[in-house]
């Protein structure tokens, strides 16, 4: 079972996405702004490469929060990037309902995580760190191990769907 508040499905309705465009700023500080802002609660953070005016190179900051978290995050952001402005627009976010599935691989059972829409299956995914963790411990290609879980959940998933 998925812990939190994802287990099942639902919109989130009091959601900002917080943009700010940067072209002086150095891009090695990304990840460490990206990390503060999910440690101070932020839902997402990416970046987009874009053109500003005049032609120069820039990224775009979006950061999704909740409505309550938001002052936090442009604290954060005015902080710690260039910006002198941050855009704030008001948001709703499906998600899909989540469930954490072990499957039994060669290295041992690996968790996959499973999205479903109208309480159906619809999107599943290895989790990363488990199966970089096997990677290196292995000696394994990353893409191997994904491949592997990949085919034990289908397997594990058809096996269930005949009863």
């Amino acid at each position: 079972m998925f812990e939190g508040a994802h287990g099942e499905e639902h919109v989130d309705d009091g959601m900002v996405i917080l943009q700010a465009n940067l072209d002086d700023m150095n891009p090695e500080w990304t990840t460490y702004v990206a990390e503060l802002l999910f440690a101070a609660g932020a839902n997402d953070v990416y970046w987009i490469p874009i053109v500003m005016k005049r032609g120069r190179p820039g990224v775009m900051l979006n950061v999704l929060a909740s409505r309550e978290a938001a002052p936090r995050m442009e604290g954060i952001v005015f902080r710690e990037t260039t910006t002198l402005g941050i855009r704030r627009i008001e948001a709703s976010v499906h998600r899909l309902g989540r469930r954490m599935v072990a499957v039994d691989t060669p290295w041992g059972p690996v968790t996959v995580k499973v999205g479903y829409a109208g309480g159906e299956a619809v999107q599943y995914a290895p989790e990363y760190r488990e199966c970089a963790a096997i990677a290196e411990r292995e000696g394994v290609p990353l893409k191997a191990v994904y491949d592997e879980v990949r085919r034990a959940y289908s397997a594990a998933k058809e096996k269930a769907d005949r009863g």
